[in-house]
């Protein structure tokens, strides 16, 4: 998340600031604890690997079900599983902009920028460009002349590693950002960092040699001009707040784990009873403990008193998998995630009542796109500088951004709908309520054509069935055409002073 300074305190902001820098850095690194914590919780890596059990001939494992990683997979899925939309202003053009998210594949970069956002509760994106092959082209003596080349490129950054620092208006403008990495040496031993600052108008590299922090005797190993002419580290958040999709659920994840640990444990020392002999005992020597292991043990006869019997712990399997159940059920309600294999979720219910069943998940997705599109924006602008500095001509501004998500529909109720609004609602705006539809008028190109091209077979098979018929149609048409007379202007006068 971003760090808010007074930009007075900088001076020049295009100017190396080593106290800053050194601040940015302490609290970048004040954020670790709990990044690692998300990102071990999404791999796989909790609380639960550190429970020991208090009976010592148990040799149950611990049991992890990563709900964690569910819930942030489904939210990922959720919201950047359909491409995201973009469509200029009226009388604007964004074309150079989306030819390079072609080349770049944009979905991709969003699938993976939404992850982080959904673990961690922020994420970074870095825009760069990189030297390509120089054009070749020949001046008006035929000599060859090599023009240096750049690529835009677009790369999600680890949250980690990486803290941009804002002015403290109500606006929060980037005045810096600082990506932090780790270098090592062929032993695999940490040596020093590499500490990128990128500035409005200018970049620099300082290479330290022990700690994160940057000293005056630090060498600059890259020192050059920022064409964006802004910060081109981009923040997009989760939330309001920050915070990960799971982040308030990790109490709960751990509730479960632990019962559901607990639950095997407990069936294994059912299994590992102990057995009760009463009056009498069971020697220590070898043929006692080989007649016991075959199953076979000789007891005094039960009129004088002996008896045996296993002793066991008492277990109510139904109260604990309502427990189970309810935490489960409270996971899935506070992250607003549904479960995709809960019996009643998947039944044959009506579009409607999915609908209501989702309310909550399409309520979280609202918020979270509203954010999202936040950093959308301000990625179509310094876009926008670098496709226009190489001789485009695009505006972003006012740019719609769409995004819709992947989240079950029901496919008829979405076509009734349309056909029960044809010649009320124009259908380029039906037509977009379609799922996976960027262009409604490529839709309505095609039912044109698909139109057209009936009333030819018609006229085709009419024409093999009545062939005199539909050529003295189609003759009488031509005539009719032919002999329709021109209005004169005279009757175009009259009509209108009678109007």
């Amino acid at each position: 998340m971003a760090l808010v300074i007074d930009k007075d305190l900088l001076g020049d902001v295009n100017e190396p600031n080593i106290e800053a820098i050194n601040y940015a850095i302490k609290e970048l690194k004040s954020r670790q604890k709990r990044l690692d914590m998300l990102s071990d919780y999404y791999n796989g890596k909790q609380e639960i690997e550190k429970h020991t059990f208090e009976n010592a001939n148990v040799g149950a494992s611990n049991v992890m079900i990563n709900h964690a990683k569910y819930i942030s997979d489904m939210n990922v899925g959720f919201m950047t599983g359909n491409p995201i939309k973009y469509v200029a202003d009226k009388g604007k053009n964004i074309d150079d902009i989306l030819d390079i998210f072609k080349q770049i594949d944009i979905h991709k970069h969003d699938i993976e920028l939404e992850k982080d956002l959904s673990v961690f509760g922020y994420g970074y994106e870095l825009l760069y460009l990189k030297q390509t092959d120089p054009i070749i082209a020949r001046d008006k003596l035929g000599n060859e002349k090599l023009t240096p080349n750049t690529a835009l490129k677009i790369e999600v950054i680890d949250p980690r590693a990486t803290i941009v620092v804002t002015d403290d208006t109500v606006e929060h403008e980037p005045l810096f950002a600082v990506f932090a990495q780790e270098k090592k040496n062929l032993s695999g031993e940490t040596n020093g960092y590499s500490i990128t600052i990128y500035m409005p108008q200018r970049t620099v590299e300082y290479r330290t040699k022990l700690g994160m922090e940057v000293t005056p005797t630090d060498p600059i190993v890259y020192d050059g001009e920022n064409l964006f002419g802004a910060v081109p580290i981009i923040e997009y958040r989760n939330n309001e707040e920050r915070q990960g999709d799971f982040e308030q659920l990790i109490s709960l994840i751990d509730a479960y784990n632990l019962l559901q640990t607990d639950r095997i444990s407990d069936k294994e020392a059912f299994v590992d009873a102990l057995l009760v002999t009463f009056g009498f005992g069971l020697d220590n020597d070898k043929d006692d403990k080989q007649r016991l292991n075959r199953g076979v043990i000789e007891a005094p006869p039960r009129e004088e008193g002996a008896d045996i019997e296993w002793l066991t712990k008492s277990f109510d399997e139904t109260q604990v998998n309502l427990l189970s159940q309810s935490i489960e059920n409270d996971i899935h309600k506070i992250s607003y995630v549904p479960n995709m294999n809960d019996e009643k979720f998947m039944g044959n219910v009506s579009g409607e009542a999915m609908k209501f069943k989702l309310f909550g998940l399409e309520n979280l997705l609202s918020i979270k796109q509203r954010y999202f599109f936040d950093g959308l924006r301000r990625r179509l602008q310094l876009i926008q500088t670098i496709v226009n500095i190489k001789g485009a001509n695009d505006d972003a501004s006012g740019c719609k951004i769409s995004l819709t998500a992947n989240i079950p529909s029901n496919l008829s109720d979405v076509v009734n709908n349309i056909k029960n609004a044809d010649g009320v609602i124009p259908r380029k705006y039906t037509y977009s309520w379609l799922p996976d539809v960027d262009s409604p008028q490529d839709v309505i190109d095609e039912m044109n054509e698909q139109d057209a091209e009936t009333i030819k077979k018609s006229q085709e098979a009419l024409r093999q069935q009545d062939p005199d018929r539909l050529e003295l149609e189609e003759s009488q048409d031509d005539s009719s055409e032919d002999n329709k007379e021109p209005q004169s202007d005279n009757n175009h006068s009259s009509r209108t002073r009678s109007i």
